[in-house]
């Protein structure tokens, strides 16, 4: 058993690496992006989305619009 309780899990229990999870276009263009307030939800985002052949995410601010 893994006990390490710090990080990013998969439902199954298998650790996220950030590092690794591609970043969307959409990401980029987005007022959140770089924000570390918003950071986690991106990430966690970003992962449940791997694999998708659409990218969606709801909490998307275009860079320059309003919340």
């Amino acid at each position: 058993m893994n006990d390490k309780f710090n990080g990013f899990f998969n439902d199954d229990g298998t650790e996220i690496n950030p590092d690794l999870i591609p970043k969307p276009d959409l990401c980029v263009t987005c007022k959140n992006d770089g924000d570390p307030e918003e950071e986690i939800l991106c990430i966690l985002t970003r992962a449940d989305q791997q694999g998708e052949k659409e990218f969606q995410c709801f909490a998307y601010v275009p860079q320059g619009g309003c919340a």
